[in-house]
Formats: C-alpha cells, sequence, structure tokens
C-alpha cells in the first residue's frame, strides 16, 4: 500500500534529522548509495530542511524511487538504534509489496484498486486508451465521453490508481452550470501551488477582459504544474454540465492548447489534461492539438463485463476457504455464477436514487468484502 502524506512528512523529518544533518550532504548521499548522477542533480544548499524535501520530491516520482530512499533510510546509523527504526522497516516492507505488485500485475487491467475493494469493472478500452495515453509523450489530452451515468467521471478512480504507480498525480476540478474560468483557475491553482510557500496571488487582470486574461490565467497555472516537482494531470470532470455560455469553454481551449505548448519546451514535465464528460458534439479544441488527443467512450457495464470481472478476480484473489492449492475451475465458475447473480439482484433496488453504474460498483464492493471474509 503507498504512504500517505502525513507517512510521506515523517520520512522526510527522517531524512533531515538522521541522514542530512551535514555540512556536506553530497557525500553523504553518496555514501549511503545514491548514485552520483542523481545526487549532482538535486538543489542541494546548506540548510538540511531544504535539502530533504529536494530528496524526497525526487525520489518519489516513482516506485523503485520510492522503495531505494526508503530502504536507504532505514539503515541509517543515527536511526537504526533508535525505536522509530520500526515504523521505517514497516514502511520498507510495504513499498517492496508495492513494487513487486508492479513490476508482476498488469496495473492497467488491475480490477480491484485502493484498499483491496474499490472495484474498477470492465472499461477495456479506456484501460488500452490509458496505457497508450500515458506511453506516449506526444499525447497531451484525453478525453472521455459517454452517455450521462455510463461511468465517464468513474474513470477517475483508474487514473488516480495508474497515477501511483506511474509517477503522477491528478488534480481534479467537478464542474457544474454555475462554473467559471475564475473559479476554476483559482481551484487549480491550489491544487498545484508549492504548499509550503501558500499560493500566491492569482490576479493577471482579474479576468475583465476575457480571452487576454484567461490566457495569462492558464500560462499562469501550467507554468507553475510544469515547475513543480510533482507531474500534474489536471482533471475536468462533468464538462456536460457547463452552461452553454460559461467562459470556462474558451479558457478549457486555451487550457490544452498552453500544455501542448509547455510540453514541447519541458516534455513529460508539463502536465497533461483530462477532460471528463467531453463529448464530440462540445466546442472543439484548437486545431493544433489535433493528434495529441486521446479519446474513449464511457458505456454501462453489461452482464458479461461483470462475469468478466469476478472471473479475473477469483483467478487473482481465491477466497481463503478454496485453501492454498489452484482452485479448479469449476469452482471459479460457481463462484463467479454466484457473485454476478447477487450483485444484479442488488441493482434491482432503488437505494438512495443511485445510478445504475453505482449500483453494480457498490453492490460488487460489497461481494468482495463478504468473500474476503470467508
Amino acid at each position: 500500500m503507498p504512504l500517505t502524506e502525513t507517512e510521506w512528512d515523517l520520512v522526510t523529518m527522517w531524512v533531515r534529522e538522521y541522514l542530512l544533518d551535514t555540512t556536506d550532504p553530497h557525500t553523504q548521499l553518496v555514501q549511503y548509495g545514491f548514485s552520483a548522477e542523481f545526487v549532482s542533480e538535486l538543489p542541494l544548499t546548506a540548510v538540511s530542511a531544504e535539502n530533504a524535501r529536494a530528496l524526497v520530491q525526487a525520489s518519489r516520482k516513482d516506485i523503485r524511487g520510492q522503495l531505494g530512499l526508503v530502504e536507504k533510510v532505514a539503515t541509517v546509523d543515527r536511526l537504526s538504534v533508535l525505536p522509530e527504526v520500526s515504523k521505517a522497516l514497516e514502511f520498507r516492507d510495504r513499498l517492496r509489496e508495492d513494487c513487486r505488485a508492479h513490476a508482476s500485475q498488469d496495473n492497467f487491467r488491475t480490477c480491484v484498486l485502493k484498499n483491496g475493494t474499490e472495484v474498477f469493472i470492465d472499461r477495456q478500452s479506456l484501460r488500452e486508451t490509458l496505457r497508450t495515453f500515458v506511453d506516449d509523450p506526444e499525447k497531451s489530452v484525453l478525453l472521455v465521453d459517454g452517455d450521462p451515468d455510463s461511468g465517464r467521471s468513474y474513470s477517475y478512480n483508474l487514473i488516480r490508481h495508474i497515477g501511483q504507480h506511474y509517477g503522477f498525480r491528478p488534480a481534479r476540478v467537478t464542474l457544474s452550470h454555475t462554473s467559471t474560468a475564475d473559479k476554476v483557475v483559482r481551484r487549480l491553482a491550489e491544487f498545484v501551488a508549492d504548499p509550503r510557500a501558500g499560493i500566491s496571488p492569482l490576479n493577471p487582470t482579474e479576468l475583465n477582459d476575457l480571452l487576454p486574461s484567461i490566457d495569462d490565467a492558464v500560462h499562469w497555472v501550467v507554468g507553475r504544474a510544469t515547475a513543480a516537482e510533482d507531474r500534474f494531470w489536471l482533471v475536468l470532470d462533468e464538462c456536460d454540465k457547463l452552461d452553454p455560455s460559461s467562459d470556462v469553454w474558451d479558457f478549457i481551449g486555451q487550457l490544452a492548447l498552453a500544455i501542448y505548448e509547455h510540453a514541447a519546451v519541458r516534455g513529460d514535465q508539463a502536465p497533461r489534461l483530462v477532460l471528463l464528460g467531453y463529448g464530440p458534439a462540445m466546442r472543439q479544441l484548437p486545431y493544433d492539438l489535433r493528434g495529441s488527443v486521446c479519446w474513449d467512450t464511457a458505456r454501462v457495464a453489461e452482464p458479461a463485463d461483470l462475469r468478466n470481472f469476478f472471473d479475473q478476480y477469483f483467478h487473482e484473489s481465491p477466497p481463503g476457504f478454496l485453501g492454498t492449492g489452484e482452485p479448479e475451475e469449476a469452482t471459479i465458475a460457481e463462484l463467479v455464477d454466484v457473485a454476478v447473480q447477487e450483485v444484479l439482484r442488488a441493482t434491482e433496488t432503488d437505494a438512495n436514487g443511485d445510478s445504475y453504474m453505482r449500483k453494480i460498483c457498490t453492490a460488487a464492493e460489497g461481494a468482495i468484502r463478504v468473500y474476503q471474509t470467508l
């Protein structure tokens, strides 16, 4: 399981107090096994707190870097003799398991996400579209359309999961009929600003002069996202809820173009844009982006999709009552039949007025929790 932000704060404190409390941080890091090339790229100063943040930020860009950092911290002499080392070893073991899972599984095909219970059913086309989007540095915008309640916003769950394994952070703003460019800019600014420095005031022209001010605001956000240590995906959800006359439409076009332009200069460090609920009948994106867009269409999961989901789940995580050996295919098929029937039966109720897709996901998660106790 990935470390939480609070736990990374603890790692940063260990680095500051026990690893980088030195007048020669470069030599110290090399002695503890960090490569000379990696160390040379760190903006090290005479301030241990700044050095600790720089090292942790640079190491968190992928799972192997995270594991390498915590493994090395756990061996620091001053920490290894303290009771706190047990927590460091716990973090190390968790990251080792994450690294093992990352290496052994196709994370784009994962059917159960965080906490071992959040499900992601079907959407094979989205999985492959995401794979293409992640692997292709020339792609800068991902569009997901589909009918209402077909799972467009649900796509964000898989994006978050992929982000944990591929070193980016999705920053989501949910749009509505009352959304304005000013509100969206300020919300994105909260995500991309350095939390230690606070959010610098955004006031290009207070959006009084529509197009020029939107352009200024867009480059302000994209510039900060590009300069950040983290890699960001900017996610605008429920685009179909926007008012047709909203200035957010202009903002989206300018934002997509600015990301495309920053990517030409800064490469993969530039943010990417994800538009959920953005259909082909909506405002067209700038022409320059025609080769930089990936597109997926959501659809409601059908019984066959549910069957495939449980078949994959029971093969990957057989219930404990089946023992430790390889379960028989007939037994798996029987478990799949029962699970699918129970989930479909649960969708027949009108609990809380939820959509069909939400009912399916809730019922499937409930079924998994039951099987995990057996």
